[in-house]
């Protein structure tokens, strides 16, 4: 191998096989954990167990909160084991909505409290995207939830054909911040073709102005399951926008993404460095 001048050698891989991130480069910056603002949010499906410790292993410093979707907790046999995983890579683990609303509906409130407590989760999910609740009740959910727990409000249908109207929106989460939510979430789905966004993916751009400009952006988790809807995020809202339901394949991905590692969003790692690499000339296409 030829040396190249001003190049060290490579140094040899520590003895216990792991390498510490590199830290080189002027990036934009992140916020550390445990973060409030620049969240990320993953949706577990329904994970084998020595997958999600994989994906914690390789990725846990890059997420906050791990929702175990729709009701897979309650019928998944190494839920605490998942949960204790999540504790031990300080990831935050939350239910899934729809598991509060049927319960709520059933009137096993207590039941789940108890259940939710012996598993050890973090936080919950208060929706009504599957069942509507009624005035009222959801505020008292919150309020009730969020003794025991983090609480994510979620805003919005899963039902496409849903009106959407941007000030009711609004206003319901800022009622449910008001209720003691912790943070409110913008539904999307995980299909990412609901609510936020339009039938074919693309983002309802002025619902997204009109929540941003009433509630505190650091307070929203917009679910963004494609890359190129957390793209856009990223690029009109900044780094440390809040995403939710991430899909676990796409972590690392959204956090290359955030840092300017990416096409897509470099500028944002050359608005760092503040100067163009040597020798470089105008930029423009052949």
């Amino acid at each position: 191998m030829v040396a190249l001048p001003g190049v060290p050698r490579r140094e040899a891989v520590r003895n216990d096989g792991e390498l510490a991130l590199a830290d080189f480069l002027a990036l934009p910056e992140r916020t550390a954990k445990p973060r409030s603002r620049g969240v990320t949010h993953v949706i577990d499906r329904g994970l084998p167990i020595a997958t999600l410790e994989s994906l914690l292993d390789l990725a846990g410093a890059h997420i906050d909160f791990v929702k175990f979707g729709w009701g897979t907790a309650y019928v998944s046999r190494h839920i605490r084991a998942k949960v204790v995983a999540c504790h031990e890579a300080k990831v935050q683990s939350c239910i899934g909505g729809t598991l509060l609303e049927l319960a709520t509906v059933q009137g096993k409130l207590r039941e789940f409290v108890r259940w939710a407590d012996s598993i050890g989760f973090d936080a919950v999910e208060v929706s009504e995207g599957t069942v509507e609740l009624g005035a009222g009740i959801k505020a008292g959910l919150i309020e009730a939830m969020a003794r025991d727990f983090i609480v994510l409000a979620e805003v919005g249908s899963k039902d496409a054909e849903a009106p959407v109207r941007p000030s009711a929106w609004a206003t319901q989460m800022q009622a449910d911040i008001d209720a003691g939510a912790a943070f409110v979430i913008a539904e999307g789905r995980e299909s990412g073709t609901v609510g936020l966004y339009h039938p074919d993916g693309r983002v309802r751009e002025p619902l997204v102005s009109a929540l941003v400009a009433r509630v505190p952006a650091d307070r929203i988790i917009f679910e963004a399951p494609s890359p190129s809807q957390q793209k856009w995020f990223v690029r009109h809202l900044g780094v440390d926008v809040n995403l939710g339901n991430v899909a676990t394949d796409e972590v690392i991905a959204l956090e290359t993404l955030r840092r300017g590692l990416r096409a897509d969003t470099a500028g944002l790692a050359l608005r760092r460095q503040g100067s163009r690499p040597e020798g470089s000339g105008p930029s423009g296409t052949c």
